[in-house]
């Protein structure tokens, strides 16, 4: 239905007065932005595997929506997405994508510009010149082509051809980085720098495009003078912004730096008010007003937090909200469908080659020149081949300039989306960076360190500033006064998001190589946290190395097992996925379940001895002690046996030689009469499982029982003579260990309690086997201690030694002895797996 503008208001007065809010301005700019974030949600749900960025998702999805699909129904496409409404729609869009290109320029850190030096300059130069002289050729082949081109002035088309081919999208650009663990290497920084020189030149050609568009197809010729004072304009706009404006800001920076607890909000407010302002001051001079916005973002100081601060305000509503809506409004004005016939396709074949041809090869050739070897010159070209969102900003500039139609329109567009996509696959196809070999010398569990005098090295991953003080005296009831060093590696654990924030700490925390190493940011937790273990290094003879990573959560763990192997760990210390709320609170907060993920996944994995802490306020306890009082750490060692109870002793004996931890071993020993009673434990079927993380996983290796239990022998005999007068020893003599446990837990007796996972369970152990488990990944013992439903007191740290058979795990369920012959013949015929027989 045909509709005056000038007659739309703005709400309606409801439908129960007969009002269709579809035909007033807000309540349709409502479903249409929820329309659009849910359905661009759902392309980045399914993209997400294959690691493509999220505005991938945003332009199919609008694509999806606009003409080329849904928008062949005429009757939907002038009920949701009708003509008079889609200048609305763009405004509230713009708005976003002016506050998105300020926080690019407050990401653009020109100092990462300066240290890449020529090698930058150089490849980036070549990633903008080859492309443009491509997109020259491709613009006159394109004008003679495409009907309607051939009204548009040479100059203006000439240039947005060039700026379309020779654009890198910086942004997306960091993001594709960071997922695949490159931003911080060798490669990463090269590729980031000459980006971002590409990113600038990008604007300045921009600029100059638009300076020269007039009115486009059909419209009025400006004077050559009119481009020229636009020029200067500009050229005058950026030289008082870097002048003038940049000292100003550093200034409020300094305002706004971590000695002063509040952030004043009228320099907040004030900052938000530039950007709308340098915007509309670009506007008038004849620039599109997202370059304002993006010189305004290259003015904020990165030093502090105050970058931080802005980023943290706007970032979350800008990013989730406000640029889905532009760049689905970029998919609803691409028409596929006109893309006519074998000369059309050809074209958007040719525009792809010619795109992907000279950035590759320009790349390429150049960063040979430079001595990079050949297949990280070939990488560093498909990630200079990127080209996503700011693309996407020129092309809807040249449409809103006339300069492009909708044919030539949607073939850019499409390579956009083509060259993007093929970036991550391709560059995991053809480089992976090197992680180095394992030292060795590696110790790889407790026990190894017994009969040597290397120092002890553990890597303790933290969540936030919560985790520092258990952690600390975790770490110190560790530091044996008798035996070798202790070196730390304290290690925090960051998930990377879309957020730029992400990015931004990412860039800072340069080390060659992912994690970092010794690289904190200044200002904030992080420089909190490092300043704790800094402090607690010089206690003693314990060496600290502060390490952050940050990484999605599910591949995380690469990282937390490359330190751990690179760096020659024994132990990795893994904070719980819950943790205490202060003292008091019986209660744990989750943190999230993808943390848990990551913890199951380093226990699958870690090249070394594992601990797993869940953390009820260890050592935080006020105690008022006397004046010659030292107060110690009670700890409770309990033992039932098998490789992960032998590692808890060799960790409890050097707790033992602390000045100020006592230790108390406890040795589960079941009641005369049930030692003659076997427990057998199969495989589970798939139909026995309802959720695997309800069931126990045992080791699906075949043992010796009878060996085992010398070997256990022997190592309490170790520990005994060793520990002699150190350490209280008791043997607990029960029918049911549950209550046997519980007892300890919750006797308040102790501080810490330190079991085994007991993936080789114990007869009493695979007792518990048909449980269902609240925490599988800490073992039978290990749940019913971190259970918040048994009101356990004590902190608790599960032990799991290191398996060099990489032994695999399996639910199993319980098989009473009685019915084992029975179970035994049926597993031979539904194929459920051996019956293993636990004494």
């Amino acid at each position: 239905m045909p509709m005056n503008i000038t007659s739309i208001k703005t709400s309606s007065n409801g439908a129960w007065q007969g009002d269709n809010p579809l035909n007033f301005a807000f309540p349709l700019l409502i479903v249409q932005t929820t329309l659009i974030i849910v359905v661009s949600r759902i392309f980045a749900f399914v993209l997400k595997p294959l690691r493509q960025p999220k505005v991938i998702a945003e332009i199919v999805g609008g694509i999806l929506l606009g003409p080329s699909a849904f928008g062949r129904n005429k009757g939907y496409l002038n009920r949701i997405f009708p003509t008079w409404s889609i200048p609305i729609l763009e405004s509230v869009a713009s708005v976003g994508l002016l506050f998105f290109l300020f926080l690019v320029g407050l990401e653009l850190d020109l100092s990462s510009i300066r240290r890449c030096g020529k090698r930058a300059l150089g490849i980036a130069f070549a990633g903008i010149s080859l492309p443009f002289v491509c997109g020259i050729g491709i613009a006159f082949v394109l004008r003679k082509t495409i009907e309607g081109e051939d009204q548009v002035g040479y100059g203006q088309f000439l240039v947005f051809m060039g700026v379309a081919l020779s654009i890198t999208a910086f942004p997306v650009l960091a993001r594709i980085l960071a997922e695949l663990k490159l931003l911080t290497t060798q490669i990463g920084e090269i590729a980031m720098a000459a980006a971002a020189f590409n990113d600038v030149a990008a604007w300045i050609l921009l600029a100059l495009a638009v300076a020269l568009a007039g009115d486009g197809a059909g419209g009025e010729q400006k004077s050559p003078l009119v481009s020229i004072w636009v020029l200067v304009s500009g050229v005058a706009f950026v030289v008082f912004m870097l002048v003038v404006i940049r000292p100003a800001m550093k200034w409020i920076a300094g305002r706004c730096s971590p000695e002063h607890d509040v952030v004043d909000e009228a320099y907040i407010c004030l900052t938000l008010a530039g950007v709308m302002v340098s915007g509309f001051m670009t506007d008038i001079i004849g620039i599109h007003s997202i370059f304002g916005a993006f010189v305004f973002g290259l003015t904020i100081s990165k030093e502090g937090d105050f970058a931080d601060r802005l980023t943290e305000r706007i970032e979350d509503f800008v990013s989730c909200l406000l640029l889905p809506l532009y760049f689905a409004s970029s998919g609803l004005k691409t028409n596929v469908a006109s893309i006519r016939g074998g000369r059309a396709w050809g074209l958007l074949a040719l525009v792809i080659t010619t795109a992907c041809a000279g950035k590759i090869i320009g790349t390429f050739a150049v960063a040979m020149m430079f001595m990079i070897p050949a297949r990280e010159s070939l990488t560093l070209g498909f990630l200079m081949n990127t080209k996503g969102l700011v693309e996407l900003i020129v092309l809807n500039i040249g449409k809103e300039k006339k300069v492009l139609n909708d044919e030539a329109f949607a073939i850019l567009v499409l390579m956009a989306l083509f060259t993007t996509f093929i970036t991550t696959p391709t560059v995991m196809a053809i480089y992976k960076p090197a992680r180095g070999g394992a030292s060795t010398r590696i110790h790889r569990k407790l026990r190894d360190l017994s009969t040597t005098n290397d120092e002890l090295r553990i890597l303790a991953c933290l969540h936030g500033p919560g985790n520092v003080p258990s952690l600390v005296n975790l770490i110190e009831s560790t530091r044996s006064t008798n035996k070798s060093r202790l070196k730390l590696f304290v290690m925090h654990l960051v998930q990377l998001t879309e957020r730029s924030s992400s990015i931004i700490m990412v860039q800072r925390l340069r080390k060659n190589g992912l994690p970092f190493i010794n690289r904190l940011r200044r200002g904030g937790w992080h420089d909190r946290v490092a300043g704790a273990f800094q402090t607690y290094s010089q206690l003693g003879r314990v060496s600290v190395r502060p390490t952050t990573v940050i990484s999605p959560l599910s591949t995380m763990h690469e990282d937390i097992c490359h330190v751990a192997e690179t760096k020659r760990v024994t132990m990795i210390v893994l904070p719980f996925h819950k943790q205490w709320r202060g003292e008091g609170d019986k209660s744990m907060e989750n943190v999230g379940h993808g943390w848990r993920g990551v913890n199951q996944r380093v226990l699958k994995q870690a090249p070394c001895t594992v601990a797993l802490f869940v953390d009820r306020g260890f050592g935080n306890v006020a105690q008022t002690p006397g004046p010659s009082t030292v107060v110690a750490q009670k700890i409770c060692v309990i033992f039932f046996g098998g490789p992960d109870d032998r590692e808890v002793l060799e960790l409890g004996g050097r707790m033992a030689e602390h000045p100020t931890t006592e230790v108390s071993v406890v040795r589960f020993v079941e009641k005369e009469g049930l030692q003659s009673k076997p427990v057998f434990l199969r495989l589970s079927s798939p139909s026995e499982i309802t959720e695997a993380e309800q069931s126990y996983c045992f080791s699906t290796a075949k043992m010796n029982h009878k060996k085992e239990k010398e070997l256990d022998e022997k190592a309490l005999a170790e520990f005994r003579s060793k520990c002699d007068g150190m350490v209280v020893y008791i043997e607990k003599v029960t029918g049911n260990i549950v209550e046997g446990v519980l007892a300890i837990g919750r006797s308040r007796d102790y501080d810490l309690i330190i079991v085994g996972k007991g993936r080789f369970p114990s007869t009493m152990v695979a007792e518990l086997a048909d449980r269902q488990a609240e925490h599988a990944e800490l073992g039978p013992i290990g749940d019913i201690l971190a259970s918040s439903r048994h009101d356990v007191v004590p902190s608790v740290l599960v032990i799991q030694q290191h398996d060099l058979d990489r032994v695999e795990e399996a639910p199993v369920s319980k098989v009473l002895h009685t019915r084992y012959e029975k179970f035994k013949a049926e597993d031979k015929s539904l194929g459920l797996g051996e019956i293993s027989n636990v004494v």
